[in-house]
């Protein structure tokens, strides 16, 4: 059985464990000297939504409360974490592993950025290389003690999500996702696609949600109403946040800040992590 398996024998003539009714394993070994507690994969639908804000935010807003916090930066074609926390440079090696970068606060990153000569160089690879590396990230970087690991998916259902599900021992997901109504049945997707391979959806944040006006206080839909409690309640998901279009936490990402910002919004989301 392929590792790219969809799990509807329906379309599929391969005699594999699954089609007897056998739960096939993919699960990639941890680094000897990682002993990582809870993973939790942020996915979106769709791309430009704030998946990886959403993972920076996060991952400050656990790190200041207390946990030892680690990044994977899954999203291979178009890894943005580095920039966020304002670290640079290659990554450096023992004979256990790679040894993940360290941001201002003490949050272990790992991005294929951190391992590029250069920031800017594209990264060509069809998905099966993309996939390879995710699990190598995992397996081959020492992360050492982690209570909380975001992994950062790139959008969409492909083969680097695929590969997070099957590979990593996920607690659950958060969905990212905005306001269009357009981005509902894209959420949706996602959930059913967590749903398939029986891995929790723990809740959904809406990014670009509102616009506070600084002189009258009034809060400005730009992008629309939300439909968020109508595309949780279709999907059976009870945790849910609203970022606000704010251009103080992009100039704060823009210049490697993101540690400084506060997020209130997210506190729900992390006290139902902390219960998890």
């Amino acid at each position: 059985m392929s590792e790219n398996c969809n799990h509807d024998c329906s379309h599929c003539g391969e005699d594999c464990p699954s089609r007897n009714g056998e739960k096939p394993d993919f699960s990639a070994p941890a680094n000897a000297g990682s002993r990582v507690k809870k993973v939790i994969g942020v996915v979106s639908g769709k791309g430009g939504v704030g998946k990886s804000l959403v993972t920076s935010l996060m991952s400050t807003l656990m790190r200041r409360r207390g946990h030892a916090v680690a990044i994977l930066d899954a999203d291979i074609t178009g890894p943005s974490i580095p920039k966020a926390f304002g670290v640079h440079g290659q990554l450096s090696s023992d004979k256990e592993g790679l040894i993940p970068a360290v941001s201002a606060t003490g949050i272990e990153l790992v991005s294929l950025n951190l391992l590029l000569p250069n920031e800017t160089d594209p990264v060509v690879w069809r998905g099966p290389i993309l996939g390879g590396t995710v699990k190598q990230f995992w397996s081959d970087v020492k992360w050492g003690d982690v209570d909380f690991m975001f992994v950062d998916m790139p959008p969409g259902t492909g083969d680097v999500p695929l590969t997070v599900f099957q590979s990593l021992p996920l607690n659950g997901i958060l969905i990212v996702t905005s306001p269009q109504e357009l981005v509902g049945m894209i959420v949706e997707k996602a959930a059913n696609m967590a749903r398939m391979m029986n891995v929790p959806v723990l809740g959904i944040i809406e990014n670009m949600s509102y616009f506070k006006c600084d002189a009258c206080g009034k809060e400005h839909h730009i992008f629309g109403e939300s439909h968020l409690e109508e595309i949780a309640g279709r999907s059976d998901i009870t945790s849910i946040a609203r970022l606000p279009i704010d251009p103080s936490i992009a100039a704060a990402c823009d210049n490697g800040n993101v540690e400084s910002l506060d997020a209130p919004w997210l506190d729900g989301i992390a006290e139902m992590l902390e219960k998890l």
